[in-house]
């Protein structure tokens, strides 16, 4: 394997964290493919002098104690680092909102204020209303898509800007670069919830975020059945992620690191499989007749296109559309028929999920419908396309619309 800065996300996916000290026995030339399930909480010294030793260094790849990790924590880390140009290293948390609050965490001191984005996932906006205004932390709302009232706004003062791209629930594609470097200006920290693309979408870092934060549990997870975050920095960030996660005693099981590293390996093919299906999808709602709007950065005509377009390499199969109906119980007969899209508040994983939105009860500042939209067009629906056959999901979402027009 090579560490070269040549190889693309795809090998990178392949290749990342499989260090030999970590998939062999010591003095034996064979290997095998993955690291090992390390479950230890106590790790032993050879002697005095070592365990006096010990403490002195802090590092991934040195072994301590069972908080600190070990190899199946450490090669997960590794990896996902390697997946981001710019990156000094990543830090486990045991969620993807645990991964948000240490990235923040991090950064903020009691007088602080912190500027978060309007269509930031919920966790995220409680989190700015709740946790960090008991600490003390001024949490203010910012529009993305209106640069000059952000730029007023980051004038008046920030310690760090939180942002996300695309927006939750409703997928505005705000101008990245522009906003980073007017909060560059003030000398503001910026963090990135990057788990919609992930880095092999958009290298968040190279483009001057300080701060990416991923939400394992979709799609590199893959298959529904863990729970898992991470924040990866530049050096200047890692070094306060690793102090403060390390402060708060977060660790993450080895076991779940495990099912994390085999879910890494073939993110890149259920990532395209996952968006040429979206796109499928996408485009047929566009010729429904019962369809404001669809909310989905990847489609040409879209809300936001050019920018994921100029900005990103990649994208998944999450996105919304807007119902031209504004009666609730025609959207919930839509959603109680169909078949084979679960009804349940993750995605990432390899099963199609549908759930009813409606934004504007987690805004601020911003505005819904999105612009050219009938403003009474307000009820949304988010899908999140799995590895099912595009055309049966089409099928099923067809069907859908049939049952809630005859229940209409």
């Amino acid at each position: 394997m090579s560490d070269s800065d040549d190889l693309k996300p795809a090998t990178r996916l392949v290749t990342g964290g499989r260090r030999a000290e970590w998939t062999g026995i010591p003095g034996q030339a064979n290997r095998v493919v993955n690291p090992a399930v390390w479950r230890a909480s106590t790790h032993l010294y050879p002697d005095a002098a070592a365990m006096a030793e010990g403490p002195k260094t802090n590092e991934d790849g040195k072994l301590f104690y069972g908080r600190r990790g070990a190899p199946t924590q450490w090669a997960l880390a590794e990896a996902l680092t390697a997946l981001e140009p710019g990156a000094h290293g990543t830090i486990l948390y045991p969620s993807g909102v645990a991964a948000i609050n240490g990235a923040l965490m991090a950064v903020l001191r009691p007088g602080d204020r912190v500027l978060i984005t309007d269509n930031a996932y919920d966790p995220t906006r409680k989190m700015g209303l709740g946790l960090l205004k008991d600490f003390g932390i001024e949490t203010r709302f910012f529009d993305p898509l209106d640069i000059e009232a952000y730029r007023a706004l980051v004038a008046e003062g920030a310690k760090a800007v939180f942002l996300e791209a695309p927006g939750s629930l409703s997928f505005e594609v705000c101008d990245l670069p522009a906003l980073v470097g007017i909060a560059k200006e003030i000398g503001a920290w910026t963090i990135l919830d990057n788990t919609w693309s992930g880095p092999t979408g958009l290298a968040a870092l190279a483009m001057g975020i300080d701060c990416t934060v991923n939400a394992l549990t979709k799609h590199v997870g893959g298959h529904s059945d863990l729970m898992m975050g991470a924040a990866t920095g530049t050096e200047r960030m890692y070094r306060r992620l690793r102090m403060r996660s390390q402060q708060m005693g977060i660790v993450v099981s080895p076991d779940d690191a495990a099912l994390a590293l085999r879910g890494l390996r073939t993110l890149d093919v259920r990532l395209k499989r996952e968006s040429e299906s979206a796109l499928a999808v996408a485009q047929w709602l566009t010729r429904r007749k019962e369809v404001a709007a669809v909310l989905c950065p990847m489609l040409p005509g879209a809300p936001g296109h050019d920018l994921w377009q100029r900005d990103f390499s990649g994208g998944c199969g999450l996105f919304a559309f807007v119902l031209k109906t504004t009666d609730r119980d025609a959207r919930a007969q839509f959603v109680d028929a169909l078949a084979l899209f679960g009804l349940g508040y993750s995605w990432g994983g390899f099963e199609s999920l549908a759930i009813p939105i409606d934004p504007p009860a987690d805004r601020s500042v911003s505005s819904w419908p999105p612009v050219g939209v009938d403003p009474e067009a307000t009820l949304g629906i988010r899908l999140s396309i799995g590895l099912e056959d595009a055309g049966d999901l089409i099928a099923d979402l067809a069907q859908a619309f049939d049952r809630m027009g005859a229940a209409a």
